[in-house]
């Protein structure tokens, strides 16, 4: 087998004759002859830029990739560059071939001439602050120093559609709605060009409609059904590790603070099916000294159809904690919103190590009015004066609360952008399609929504730190135990864009270096006059 190695031919001496310099290329010219093919060593740059090209139309262009099948006769294939040449004409793509391609680099900066009509010029867009005036199809002097890119039309259609979305929100922020709503009958126009099954034309989809909606004066209109949130939140948690990871983490820190205790209780601001227990029931009943008495009091949304689900929920736990010899005991607590919940339902026993649970729903009490007290600060004031054991929290780590919407949106177009590139590695295609909707609902919340329904408030892990603290909490250390749990999980999962960091004590989930999901534990801190009283009462004893 006769191999060639760039690396190795780039690397040669600069003191060789130029007729050994040419050899290898000879040499090559003499293999691709005699493989059949009528193709140089210096025109494959060449023609890799023409199947590039070729490749991208034909995805643009899946309806007439049919036609060209049936209807076309193909030249000799050994002719690589007329072949491809043939099927760019087919599709009516003429391709400017350069005369005076370097060697090796792929791309190549510095002054050039101008663009032929049908070349596209895009600036470096990743090193740049994304303008909106300034769109990729704008005149540019020939002679201007320029980063020259032959890029295909699905990502030149991508990088205007991020512009147009900011120049959208940018109106919308202005209250120029009639301009608004022309530019996005002009970027659904723009979407039939790129690809909207995946990356930027899906995530531009859902903003686009979330725009529209916004503009109309829809958005509360995707708000649901308790139960379909309840479905679309299951489907989320079976297609991705967030969740898993949110529900492994809180378990761990739980389990740990529980150790010595015989009664023990758990309150969870969010049961959902309850998914996060049976791992919890079944570790306390391996625990060395026997299992505790296990309460579960979980809180959520009325049942529409007059069902007690809450109830039969808790039954499916009981059986459960039954089977591995757990004493457990269920309450569940109907409210529309955690802020309705009174620490009197919650029927906590000072003789019982409390833990509450919240799995990203903190954030819906964060108000819109910084100069009002916020459902938080109450919700947070009780908390503390029931004395847990621990307190555990797990947020998205976004910054969806600014009051202004630019903002706002540009920041949430950047974190599900992420989000949905995570999503391209799940292999569970029901699942993935019905998690998208979950994800969508969330981007239409934060997008569409102002005043009390926006309950998408996300804030990052240093503004929790902040606010936690000075509501009277103190932070309790994820140990390597529960990082260790998290790092087991991701191995469930066969993509490695996945990665678990720690942060001060807390642990994050993200996808690649963009953390998405933080997850903390928190101790209420003693009150100083009880402190006081309990030592003088000890003095007396």
């Amino acid at each position: 087998m006769v191999t060639y190695d760039p690396a190795a031919s780039s690397g040669s001496s600069n003191g060789t004759s130029s007729s050994s310099a040419n050899k290898p290329s000879a040499d090559i010219d003499g293999l691709l002859a005699g493989a059949g093919y009528k193709v140089r060593s210096s025109e494959l740059r060449q023609v890799a830029q023409r199947l590039e090209r070729l490749e991208n139309v034909m995805v643009n262009s899946p309806a007439e990739i049919s036609l060209l099948a049936s209807d076309t006769v193909h030249y000799n294939p050994s002719d690589l560059a007329s072949w491809v040449d043939s099927l760019l004409s087919e599709f009516n793509q003429p391709v400017p071939v350069p005369t005076n391609l370097p060697d090796f680099p792929d791309l190549m900066a510095g002054p050039g001439p101008g663009p032929p009509p049908n070349q596209t010029v895009v600036n470096n867009y990743l090193a740049d602050n994304i303008i909106p005036s300034q769109l990729p199809e704008q005149n540019i002097p020939a002679q201007q120093p320029q980063l020259m890119v032959v890029t295909a039309m699905e990502e030149d259609s991508g990088i205007r559609l991020v512009h147009m979305l900011l120049t959208c929100a940018e109106s919308v922020q202005r209250g120029e709605l009639a301009l608004a709503g022309s530019l996005i009958e002009d970027m659904k126009s723009l979407l039939t060009h790129v690809n909207t099954g995946c990356g930027i034309g899906k995530v531009a989809g859902y903003f686009i409609d979330a725009l529209s909606r916004r503009i109309v004066g829809v958005g509360g209109a995707v708000c649901g059904s308790a139960y379909e949130n309840e479905f679309l939140y299951h489907h989320f948690y079976e297609a991705c590790p967030y969740l898993k990871f949110a529900h492994f983490t809180a378990n761990q820190a739980i389990l740990e603070a529980f150790d010595g205790h015989d009664c023990v209780h758990v309150v969870d601001f969010n049961l959902m099916h309850g998914l996060q227990w049976p791992a919890l029931i079944q570790a306390l009943a391996l625990r060395p000294g026997g299992p505790p008495l296990l309460r579960l009091t979980g809180i959520g949304p009325p049942s529409p159809d007059g069902r007690d689900s809450l109830r039969e929920i808790g039954l499916r736990l009981a059986e459960l904690a039954r089977s591995v010899n757990i004493r457990f005991a269920f309450r569940g607590v109907a409210a529309s919103r955690l802020e309705d919940v009174k620490p009197w339902m919650l029927q906590v026993s000072p003789k019982e190590a409390l833990a509450v649970n919240s799995i990203m729903q903190l954030h819906k009490l964060l108000g819109s009015d910084p100069s009002r007290n916020s459902p938080i600060e109450m919700v947070l004031g009780w908390i503390r004066n029931l004395n847990p054991k621990i307190m555990t929290v797990v947020e998205q780590e976004a910054n969806h609360n600014q009051p202004e919407f630019l903002d706002r949106f540009s920041k949430a177009l950047y974190y599900y952008s992420t989000m949905f590139d995570s999503l391209e590695a799940c292999s569970l295609q029901p699942e993935k399609a019905v998690a998208e909707i979950y994800i969508q609902r969330e981007i239409c919340n934060v997008v569409c929504c102002e005043g009390a329904a926006r309950v998408e408030r996300h804030e990052p892990l240093a503004k929790w730190r902040t606010r936690l603290q000075g509501a009277g909490f103190r932070p309790l250390h994820l140990g390597s135990n529960a990082f260790r749990q998290a790092s087991m999980l991701l191995t469930l999962f066969s993509a490695e864009g996945y990665c678990v960091e720690e942060n001060e004590g807390c642990l994050t989930l993200g996808w690649h270096s963009r953390p998405l999901i933080a997850a903390s534990a928190w101790q209420a801190l003693p009150d100083p006059i009880i402190n006081h009283h309990a030592n003088n009462s000890n003095n007396i004893m």
